[in-house]
């Protein structure tokens, strides 16, 4: 690994970006070495093949020379015919080897990247732009692939390529080698000027793709309003200044890319000119003695030079295209994990689920949304959380999920502080329905089953008739095998709320969590959906947050928050009878 490090060092002239290339370089080893190890040895065929390929001019001119020697002729063509087999073979066996390798690290890498994701908490999805990270999952892997790719070809292949073919020179021609070579330290100096600028550029580009991507997402997601305030030339605008800006800065990495072209074409055609003239004057003076095979195997090995040579000069400026990409790849990966999902810790022991809420106090940032907050849920039963948006109630839901850690206090299920349980089995214990309902791009039966995957199609229409879905799932034209489109988008509202509290259902958990569950339903479906859920309730703990007090009048304990705090406390009957915070809102409501 030393001596990759030091040739490394030779094309990569930042410390930190020869580090990012030696860590790729370790993880594609580790997880592709197979692959790369058949790839390279092929390689060396192919390089060898190259040098055969031009000493054999020397015995082609030779054997043409005296076409009456048949013997030879017949020798000389089966020693071609074995040179370019073996070529063919070997730039076949490079090829697969390679493809096999390089999408073995995109499909590792990327399942790499989103098990990271997993990994994190809420906050960090809240905090990062999805387009930002969409384009790092697909952009970066293939960055990944490209660098190793380029490193393997123009360091193994070319290098190896270029040194045979030289050693044929050499052979045949020292002399005439050595004063090929001074168009080496030329090209080296023009390359030292372009890498600086396509850093700058692919960093630009990086981004203008993200702001495609988030020009698609919004009008995506956003459509009824992008129509309803007519904003279609605004949002044109925008993606055109993205593609524009994309399309600009691609046409500038190519034009860096291809700028070594013709001054390598230049260099190249002066010294092979030279080359010529050398070697001719040579044959006429008489001054080395060679003979016309061995200067056209010189002369061979010389123009098959231009190719590997190019291609090699050219490496520094695409690895460091690539390296952006790369960068950013190993950006995502080392983040640090904002929520320590404890794998390792103990599970969440069974119990009748009391959940406690102990002098708790949560900040986004510095903003604090909760201070000083404690609540008693009792167990098996319905516990509501009232107030005006932006008291904390989501807040407060949230923490009991543990979808955050509270900045300080803690969070206790049966004692258990949920922060140092295993957070699968904290969320096993758990079934959620919130206001804003999401649905999986599959059909209507496996948006209920991912609640409980080996449920079986019967438990499945059990739950929806429980939540009232059954009658219209199955008056729909595939009935539960419908596709509901991305995010439930050929449902309505109240299909969408229906759906994801049959989901619910089937889950069957002993804690249940609804937020303003029934907030898309009729007042009819209201009515069934409450009736439902209190049978689902029945010895289970439930944690109700609602603006609509009608749905929470059978509650057994009512919090009232305001600004973060819980500012009343008691049963229903109780609150109204004390005419504070929650009759304010009760006779708001009802008059």
């Amino acid at each position: 690994m030393q001596l990759v490090q030091k040739i490394i060092s030779r094309f990569v002239k930042d410390d930190a970006d020869g580090n990012v290339v030696l860590r790729l370089l370790r993880y594609g080893l580790a997880t592709q070495g197979k692959y790369y190890a058949i790839g390279i040895l092929a390689m060396v065929v192919v390089a060898t093949s190259a040098g055969l390929t031009a000493w054999s001019m020397e015995l082609i001119i030779n054997a043409m020379s005296n076409p009456s020697n048949r013997e030879q002729l017949t020798m000389v063509s089966m020693i071609v015919v074995g040179i370019f087999a073996l070529r063919g073979i070997g730039a076949y066996i490079q090829a697969v080897a390679m493809a096999k390798a390089g999408n073995g690290i995109i499909a590792h890498q990327q399942r790499n990247i989103f098990n990271k994701l997993m990994e994190q908490g809420v906050d960090f999805f809240n905090l990062r732009e999805s387009s930002d990270t969409l384009m790092r999952v697909t952009q970066s892997a293939q960055s990944a692939r490209g660098l190793i790719d380029i490193i393997a070809t123009s360091a193994v292949r070319d290098m190896l390529t270029l040194v045979s073919l030289l050693a044929v020179m050499v052979y045949q021609q020292p002399v005439l080698t050595l004063a090929a070579l001074t168009v080496g330290p030329l090209a080296f100096l023009m390359l030292r000027t372009l890498v600086h600028r396509v850093r700058e550029v692919t960093s630009r580009q990086m981004m203008s793709l993200a702001e495609i991507l988030r020009v698609l997402q919004e009008t995506s997601a956003g459509i009824r309003i992008v129509k309803i305030f007519a904003l279609e030339d605004l949002m044109r605008n925008r993606m055109s200044g993205a593609v524009r800006a994309v399309e600009k800065r691609s046409n500038a990495i190519t034009r860096l890319e291809s700028v070594t072209m013709p001054v390598m074409d230049i260099l190249a055609g002066l010294t092979i000119a030279s080359i010529l003239w050398l070697s001719t004057w040579n044959v006429v003076g008489g001054a080395n003695g060679a003979s016309a095979g061995q200067l056209m195997s010189f002369i061979t090995a010389m123009l098959m030079c231009y190719d590997p040579a190019r291609r090699l000069s050219q490496m520094r400026v695409r690895a460091e295209a690539m390296l952006v990409g790369v960068r950013m790849l190993f950006e995502l990966i080392d983040m640090k994990t904002t929520l320590n999902e404890n794998a390792d810790g103990p599970a969440l022991q069974p119990g009748p689920s009391h959940i406690r809420l102990e002098d708790v106090t949560f900040a986004y940032g510095e903003r604090k949304v909760l201070e000083n907050v404690e609540m008693d849920i009792p167990a098996g039963k319905m516990t509501a959380i009232v107030g005006l948006s932006g008291a904390g109630k989501s807040t407060v839901m949230n923490l009991i999920m543990r979808l955050y850690d509270p900045t300080e206090g803690r969070v206790t299920i049966d004692g258990q502080d949920i922060s140092r349980v295993q957070s699968t089995s904290l969320r096993h214990a758990m079934a959620y329905v919130g206001q804003d309902t999401f649905l999986f791009s599959t059909s209507i039966m496996e948006n209920i089953r991912y609640a409980r995957p080996d449920a079986s199609d019967d438990d499945v229409k059990a739950a929806a008739s429980a939540a009232f879905a059954h009658d219209f799932i199955s008056a729909l034209p595939q009935g539960y095998q419908t596709p509901v489109g991305e995010n439930g988008a050929f449902l309505s509202g109240g299909q969408r709320q229906r759906i994801s509290i049959a989901r619910a259902f089937l889950k069957d958990a002993s804690i249940l969590l609804l937020d303003e569950a029934t907030s898309a339903l009729d007042a009819i479906s209201e009515e069934k959906i409450r009736e439902a859920v209190q049978v689902l309730g029945r010895g289970r703990t439930r944690v109700a947050i609602t603006h609509r007090l009608s749905t929470i009048m059978a509650a057994d304990v009512v919090y009232v928050m305001e600004d973060g705090h819980v500012i009343e406390t008691g049963s229903v009957d109780a609150l109204l009878q004390a005419n504070g915070p929650f009759r304010d809102l009760y006779d708001k409501q009802f008059g």
